[in-house]
């Protein structure tokens, strides 16, 4: 037999065979416990790279183990399909978006069969495919019936250069997400769905992801959903109309000297409307609305606004007070009006100073020991350098006067204000209902057509799916070819019967991405978006794997559509993701690993190098999941290498390791009665496989890896015997070294498991079980310590009594020698591990 480790021929052997068996085809079965494996469906950009194949990796780690622990293991694969990319990309090299899509995904399909990746390849779904993109519009159907999707007009992100609007989670400090550039703000007609209902319902429930989910997700997404505790508040105008706002300080609202709107509340034109003022207004408001809302609200961005003219009542002292329009409120929180107390609030403490007005304190600082009354605390507010944040009692807030602002103000200010009909207690949230309009072509059509008559009707169901049309030229000026395509727009509709036209928009592609894993449980259902039996049988999914960039992204959503669908009884689970893996990125030449930094090491080259699995291996191992990983050419050699020791020491030692199979369990006997030597073999075995499912258990494969490494070190410093009970121990070792590796180097562990004579694949072996009995050292090393310092050792049993560790040291000759004639004050006993004479 060869020594030499022919990893192509051995992981074309074993791929084949997989293909040909369908080892991976899974169906639900109520008598196994399932097991639903999933990572982030790619996006298909081409040739996938060793960056992206950590994601897989770990992923198809974990259902291979699985399916080792008895489970029924459901591991699907499909693609991302839809998307301004392909686009983009059709019409630089002159192509259609169907075709480079199509050709993409054949690439990367043999890239992920080369890698013996262990998907259930009959389930495969591409979300451009009008088989699954029906489904979609069939949810978007639903959510408009239910009033959860609606159209309105509003400031939207636009970006220009991608010609299309953008949801408020794809503008990350203030550039568009997918193209780096400079987001606008636009008013445009849009459909939206009303994730804002279902906020409290998405913040509560993230109580049962905790401990499950990585805590950083959890805070990121209770950040961005923003549940705020405080009262919406009427302001009447002088000359006629009302202004609402929201506030958490109810507290502070006799400070309140000013009034500031949103350059995009509808009131902001009005108010001047007509006066001198107009023109000044007008020209803020354009100003400031071109600019996108992450950089109006930035820290440190001058605070900027323009007078309207007009004034406001408040409501508790009836004093008249200015209304101005201003930069850094924004339309998407509150009523997108602010009552504004500079005395109390730093942004506005900035803005009226730099407009001169007036700064009126309600709340002085808490001084305990001080016994003067609260009014002889108060500060003075042309004297403030800052806004005074903290608590104290409120001052200058008639008859609320010298009650604790946190302990009963912000409550008996909001019951007076709901006594008096001018307000309430109210809960806000962060969170604005997801725009999903976008003006491109490659993405599902919205199910709506437009009738004169009877306004927006939605696509009936037999009707469905809106096919995207194919034969399409793309104009030259980036809108999207169906914008004026009159075989597409032309309908009737489905109501009256009369002449209607089609919703041209797209999706944004992140609807296709929010329910797919409920496809893959029936992926070629026809009569639903998936069988009813089986979605409720495989969700939710067990462990879902990908990248913490969709943390307020995907998983939010993700997390939205499972409560739509939920609440129109077409899924039973609450939360989609039982369990959350975010992996950390790979890193190369100190940034992460992606075409557009010109870093990427091409999986195809590595993998013919060094093979799939000992890619694979130095991917799991180089650092734990979810950390970064930094690429290295020695690294991946490193597993190479280790591989062929693996490889080396079965072929060398075959004879004898095929010759342990007829040595019966009984015939190694029990640990005691072994040799010494083989007695620690069998030891340091069963000890790495407690140590590598401990690790396994934590997801922590770089350990569990690392211990498999350290005892092939054991083995190897061995020399093994031709005796019955030495092949025995050895062919154990090999065996569990071959199963332990398997979720890890799957090709390499079936073709070790049949060079050493078994005839069943490995794939159908159950993970091993360390035995206790052997987890004991048949001794245990005891320190010897003269007032605290090391003076001798000995060997004793691990069940060495205390009694018997205290005589065993004084015993010893060196440690006599330190005593000498002193008396023994004490002894100090740490059973197992040290005994301490005290003199």
């Amino acid at each position: 037999m060869s020594n030499i480790y022919d990893y192509k021929a051995i992981e074309a052997k074993w791929q084949e065979r997989w293909g040909k068996s369908g080892v991976f085809k899974v169906e639900r079965d109520k008598s196994k416990k399932k097991f639903y494996l999933l990572e982030m469906f790619p996006y298909p950009s081409g040739k996938l790279h060793v960056g992206h194949l950590r994601n897989y990796a770990i992923g198809d780690a974990i259902a291979r183990r699985k399916r080792m622990q008895g489970f029924n293991v459901l591991h699907p694969i499909g693609w991302d399909s839809f998307g301004m990319p392909a686009e983009n990309a059709a019409i630089a090299n002159k192509t259609h978006p169907y075709k480079w899509t199509s050709n993409n995904i054949d690439e990367m399909r043999s890239q992920f069969k080369m890698i013996g990746i262990s998907y259930d390849w009959g389930r495969e779904i591409a979300t451009s495919h009008p088989g699954y993109y029906k489904w979609t519009q069939w949810i978007f159907a639903k959510m408009f019936d239910e009033g959860v999707a609606y159209r309105k007009k509003s400031f939207v992100n636009w970006c220009e250069t991608c010609a299309t609007v953008l949801a408020n989670e794809q503008v990350i400090d203030g550039l568009c997400w997918r193209c780096d550039n400079k987001v606008e703000q636009q008013e445009r007609d849009g459909w939206f769905l009303k994730i804002t209902d279902y906020a409290e319902d998405l913040l509560a429930s993230l109580k049962q992801l905790e401990g499950e989910w990585p805590d950083r997700v959890l805070t990121m997404q209770k950040n961005w959903i923003g549940k705020s505790l405080g009262a919406q508040v009427d302001f009447k105008i002088e000359g006629g109309g009302d202004i609402t706002v929201f506030t958490t300080r109810p507290d502070t609202l006799y400070g309140a000297t000013f009034m500031a709107l949103a350059p995009e509340h509808p009131l902001s034109r009005k108010l001047a409307c007509g006066t001198e003022l107009e023109e000044d207004v007008e020209n803020f408001i354009r100003k400031t609305v071109s600019q996108n809302t992450i950089e109006r609200s930035a820290e440190g961005v001058e605070k900027e606004g323009v007078f309207t003219g007009r004034y406001a009542v408040n409501p508790l002292n009836n004093e008249l007070i200015p209304i101005w329009i201003a930069n850094f409120v924004l339309i998407e929180y509150g009523s997108g009006a602010i009552m504004s107390v500079p005395a109390h609030d730093q942004r506005d403490f900035e803005f009226a100073r730099k407009y001169d007005l007036e700064i009126r304190v309600v709340i002085a600082p808490d001084k305990k020991s001080v016994a003067e009354s609260p009014e002889e605390l108060m500060l003075d507010g042309d004297a403030l350098l800052e806004a005074y944040t903290g608590n104290g009692p409120m001052v200058n807030s008639g008859p609320f006067n010298g009650l604790d602002n946190r302990k009963d103000g912000i409550a008996r200010v909001a019951e007076y204000l709901k006594e008096k009909g001018i307000g309430e207690r109210t809960i806000n949230y962060r969170l604005r209902d997801w725009g999903v309009s976008r003006q491109r072509y490659w993405g599902a059509p919205i199910p709506i057509i437009y009738c004169d008559k009877c306004g927006p009707v939605r696509v009936p169901d037999d009707q469905l799916p809106v096919i995207l049309p194919i034969d399409v030229k793309f104009p030259e000026s980036g809108l999207s070819p169906i914008a004026g395509l009159d075989s597409f727009i032309n309908a009737s509709c489905p109501k009256c019967g009369g002449p209607a036209r089609r919703e041209t928009d797209t999706m944004d592609t992140f609807i296709c991405s929010s329910w797919y894993f409920n496809r893959y449980t029936s992926a070629r259902c026809e009569t639903a978006m998936a069988d009813r039996e089986d979605v409720d049988y495989w969700m939710p999914v067990d462990q879902y794997v990908g990248g913490i960039e969709h943390a307020i992204l995907h998983l939010l959503y993700a997390r939205f559509f499972t409560k739509f669908l939920k609440s129109v009884g077409a899924v039973t689970v609450n939360e989609p993701f039982k369990r959350l893996l975010t992996q950390g990125m790979v890193i190369k030449d100190g940034a992460k690993m992606s075409k557009s930094k010109g870093n990427v090491v091409p999986l195809d080259d590595i993998v013919r190098k060094y093979g799939a699995d000992a890619t694979r291996l130095f991917i799991l191992f180089a650092a734990p999941p979810e950390r970064d990983l930094e690429w290295s050419d020695a690294g991946i050699e490193g597993s190479f290498r280790f591989l062929n020791r693996v490889y080396r020491l079965i072929t060398g030692n075959i004879e004898s390791i095929k010759k342990g199979a007829g040595v019966t369990e009984s015939a190694h006997g029990k640990i005691s009665e072994m040799p010494k030597d083989l007695a620690a073999i069998v030891r340091a075995t069963h000890k790495t496989i407690a140590k590598v499912t401990a690790d396994f258990e934590r997801l922590q494969f770089n350990t569990a890896i690392a211990s498999v490494m350290e005892f092939l070190n054991t083995l190897t410093a061995y020399k093994f015997k031709d005796d019955p009970l030495s092949c025995a121990v050895l062919r154990e070792a090999v065996e569990y070294i071959a199963l332990m590796l398997q979720p890890f180097t799957p090709h390499f562990s079936s073709e070790i498991w049949e060079m050493i004579g078994h005839t069943e694949p490995i794939i159908d072996e159950l993970w091993p079980v360390a035995n206790t009995a052997c987890l004991k050292d048949e001794e245990v090393l005891i320190v010897i310590q003269v007032n605290g310092k090391l003076r001798g050792k000995f060997s004793a049993s691990p069940d060495v009594s205390k009694e018997d560790m205290e005589q065993l040291a004084l015993a010893d000759e060196k440690v006599k020698g330190f005593i000498g004639d002193k008396p023994v004050r004490k002894v100090i006993v740490v059973p197992g591990k040290l005994v301490n004479v005290v003199i």
